[in-house]
């Protein structure tokens, strides 16, 4: 498997969790502390750990710590390698239907000319 699948396979495990999401959606309006990003979630901070490490690992979050307070950033380019294969499947599929399509009307024409 190639680097770039691997690094798309960590992305979409990374995406695959809803409370990965809600806090990449968090980072979206800015970077946020360790805290605030933990604050909407009922689990133990080191259970909230091993998401945002899920998430830093696969390149969608960077922290940096200041003192005692460690803040979290979106960094979106593993989400654009996403968007990017989505895009090529659906021009793919898309393509393979329209032809699944011309083939069964062309099918469908020769039946009624029976």
């Amino acid at each position: 498997m190639t680097n770039q699948q691997n690094r798309l396979n960590d992305t979409f495990h990374a995406l695959a969790d809803p409370t990965r999401r809600a806090v990449l959606a968090k980072l979206t309006s800015g970077p946020a502390t360790v805290s605030d990003l933990a604050q909407p979630f009922s689990m133990a901070l080191p259970t909230f750990l091993q998401h945002l490490k899920v998430l830093e690992e696969c390149g969608l979050v960077r922290s940096k710590k200041v003192g005692r307070v460690r803040t979290c950033q979106l960094k979106p380019r593993p989400l654009e390698e996403a968007q990017d294969w989505l895009g090529a499947q659906r021009t793919l599929w898309t393509r393979r239907l329209d032809q699944l399509d011309d083939y069964l009307r062309h099918l469908n024409a020769t039946e009624n000319r029976k």
